[in-house]
């Protein structure tokens, strides 16, 4: 697409999201200028940073200005400040909210190991070899966002209660996103449920299987999440693409990361059925990390993930795809190079800085990719 002018809302929110927002900001607008692309970046308050400024982790404009844009590109949100347990508000609201108000039921968490960071992972190298899966996580429904969810006092002990919830139509959608995925890659899928025990596992089983008649060119299976667990560390190779609810989504993802080496280079697409101005998808891209209030404002955040969440962007919801690829192509050129940020390197091994990673990412960006137009 030449000289396409698309509007991204930047959510850097809380923590190290600032940093690695901003460098995934960076190589976007090193993307658009050498491809004749306009890309419009705009920030708005998201999470911690939104409470203590506006009373509310999710502020109205934010949530017009997404709901507005073509693509929204998030950092993180939460931190010690905001971790009362017995806080109302908390930066986690606003995410979810977020997720919510716009659709997006359907999480893409991709997880292929790079060659040259096989040594960063605690598996054995040859555990690892093979390994290219997608998690397609539902994102909008199940104990997240079940109700009731409270807390009450029965005689003198307090008892909290969370609720999980799915309907078919909420499993269904989301395991056609899996399945239309699964055949453009291996044609597996796996459904992740916990189904011995939960009822809400035994509505999706059933209904995976109603859904995968549909698709006679897909084998699928079913696991349990505990096994699923597992089977992730002693025999990742074995997965394509994995279906499962929010909650064991979340668990399992993180799980994954360490496949890769480090929680911090891992990408993820948020997706729903409302589409953007370029009849794409108006998604939400965020890398899988947390805030990490530890190491956030010294400079030395792997920006990776946010960076290949970026790619994501330019692939679904501007249809860029060579230009996505031409990316994911100078973070891959960097990590083959030897480069690493603090979380990679090992022991006696020189680290970069954030800026000094996405230096070098644009670097490989500048020399290997050709004018587009």
């Amino acid at each position: 697409m030449n000289n396409m002018e698309a509007d991204i809302i930047l959510l850097p929110g809380d923590g190290i999201g600032p940093e690695v927002v901003g460098a995934a900001a960076a190589v976007l607008q090193a993307v658009a200028a050498r491809s004749g692309h306009t890309f419009y970046m705009r920030e708005y308050l998201l999470g911690g940073c939104a409470i203590d400024a506006h009373g509310t982790p999710l502020p109205p404009e934010t949530l017009e200005a997404c709901r507005r844009a073509d693509a929204v590109l998030l950092g993180a949100v939460g931190g010690l400040k905001w971790d009362d347990p017995n806080a109302s508000v908390r930066p986690e609201q606003g995410l979810l909210g977020l997720r919510k108000a716009l659709g997006l039921f359907a999480n893409l968490r991709p997880v292929k190991p790079h060659p040259a960071l096989l040594a960063a992972s605690p598996l054995r190298s040859e555990r690892l070899a093979g390994v290219d899966l997608v998690v397609v996580r539902e994102l909008t429904s199940g104990i997240y966002f079940g109700e009731p969810r409270l807390r009450r006092t029965l005689g003198d002990e307090i008892e909290a209660v969370d609720t999980m919830t799915y309907s078919q139509s909420e499993i269904r959608r989301v395991a056609h996103v899996a399945f239309q995925l699964a055949r453009g890659r291996r044609g597996k899928v796996t459904s992740v449920d916990k189904a011995n025990v939960l009822e809400t596992s035994r509505l999706w089983r059933q209904t995976v299987n109603q859904v995968a008649k549909e698709y006679p060119d897909i084998r699928l299976e079913h696991i349990l999440v505990d096994a699923a667990a597992m089977f992730l560390v002693s025999r990742p190779a074995a997965f394509d693409v994995i279906l499962t609810e929010n909650l064991f989504g979340d668990i399992l993802t993180d799980e994954a990361s360490t496949l890769t080496g480090s929680m911090g280079n891992l990408p993820s697409a948020s997706l729903g059925a409302a589409q953007n101005r370029f009849g794409l998808p108006r998604g939400l891209y965020e890398p899988i990390h947390g805030s990490a209030p530890d190491i956030a404002g010294k400079g030395i955040a792997n920006p990776v993930g946010a960076i290949l969440s970026a790619a994501m962007l330019l692939r679904h919801s501007l249809g860029l795809a060579g230009e996505a690829e031409d990316l994911e192509g100078a973070v891959n050129d960097a990590l083959s190079a030897g480069l690493r940020t603090a979380d990679l390197a090992a022991a006696g091994e020189p680290a970069l800085n954030t800026l000094q990673m996405t230096g070098s990412i644009l670097e490989r960006l500048a020399a290997g990719a050709v004018q587009r137009g």
